[in-house]
């Protein structure tokens, strides 16, 4: 068996934050990535041979703004079926590799640019990052406690949401049209793009009247049954009892009758509700409400650190949680059902496999 995109071959402009995730995504699934890193490299957190995003794929060195250098990466491209780039507009074009020339070599490429405000526009040339495209799309504004002021989440929105899973999409979506047209195509993948179809349902209920400031809604934490609620050790719990279902069994393993609180969608109840919730919840610890609602099917789960994640039977089961040359690191998914179980490679020295890279690629000899 094969793995789902093996003998796919992407050439990694390297870069920092969606396009590395984007192409671990690939690599994951079997692609042959190669990552082109430039002297010096990227500013990394970690060093690259401990970043398990950067892993499963090989690095070459070039210096994109040397003719030698250049020609080494072009000589790649020639051959690959994906580029994915993440410099700002214009700069790409600037080195000689932007996907005007790289599709006229090639014009199967699929040629994948990431940036934070799209190649047009009146930001385009402008820095920025997840918390700023997250602004301009309305999501950070929706984010935070009532009364209190916008709350900035991991990067996962932007960044990965709306960057890395929309490039991946997009490749493969290019990818399929090729095998109908035979040619390949450049992808304008905008984070704040991204981030505006990650909000399509805020949008819906904003035009119907269902959405109101921030923190007062079911979703944003404004619902008591939509919440996290300390426990007696300072541990928290996530509640989620959307659904009157949920909801009844929420109340059944906090021991509350209905009776005792307003209907459950009766907003002039809710701070009530939430009281009665937070000082029960504070009667005993994370463990013991976990063991009350193992039984009930009201949507409650333990708030758990990464330290914690790996030894939860559920993600131990299904070894969402892996552990491959050292580190422990989330496993590739989606999971396929004719397909190998995913493989894990260290990530590489930058420019540590030049030579297999040339050699496997049916490169002769360096430029």
């Amino acid at each position: 068996m094969e793995k789902a995109l093996e003998g796919l071959r992407v050439v990694e402009l390297a870069g920092i934050g969606p396009s590395p995730h984007a192409a671990m995504l690939l690599a994951d699934l079997g692609a042959d990535v190669v990552r082109v890193e430039r002297p010096g490299g990227v500013t990394e957190l970690v060093p690259p041979d401990k970043d398990s995003v950067l892993r499963n794929r090989r690095s070459v060195n070039a210096d994109l703004k040397d003719p030698a250098g250049l020609a080494q990466a072009l000589a790649l491209i020639d051959r690959a079926d994906v580029v994915l780039e993440s410099y700002r507009p214009g700069v790409a074009e600037r080195l000689g590799i932007g996907p005007n020339v790289c599709t006229a070599r090639n014009p199967r490429l699929i040629y994948a640019r990431i940036t934070g405000w799209g190649q047009s526009g009146p930001l385009a040339a402008y820095a920025g990052h997840d918390i700023n495209y997250l602004a301009l799309s309305g999501a950070l504004n929706a984010i935070g406690r009532e009364g209190d002021k916008p709350l900035a989440p991991l990067n996962l929105v932007a960044d990965l949401g709306g960057g890395s899973m929309p490039a991946v999409l997009g490749i493969l979506a290019a990818l399929h049209s090729r095998t109908r047209t035979g040619a390949g195509q450049v992808l304008d993948i905008a984070m704040i793009d991204g981030v505006s179809t990650l909000m399509a349902m805020y949008w819906t209920l904003t035009e119907n009247g269902q959405w109101s400031t921030r923190g007062t809604n079911v979703l944003d934490g404004g619902a008591p049954f939509y919440d996290t609620y300390e426990c007696a050790d300072s541990g928290y719990v996530a509640v989620g009892a959307i659904e009157p279902g949920f909801y009844a069994q929420l109340l059944e393993g906090l021991g509350l009758d209905r009776s005792e609180l307003s209907e459950q969608y009766d907003r002039t109840g809710w701070a009530r509700m939430r009281d009665r919730f937070a000082e029960i919840f504070r009667t005993r610890t994370r463990a013991e409400w976990v063991a009350v609602y193992e039984t009930l099917d009201a949507c409650v789960t333990p708030v758990l650190s990464l330290a914690e994640v790996p030894e939860h039977p559920h993600i131990r089961v299904r070894d969402t949680v892996i552990e491959a040359f050292g580190q422990r690191q989330p496993a590739a998914t989606p999971r396929f059902s004719d397909a190998p179980a995913a493989t894990y490679t260290a990530p590489r020295v930058p420019g540590a496999d030049s030579r297999s890279v040339f050699h496997d690629w049916g490169i002769d000899s360096m430029p």
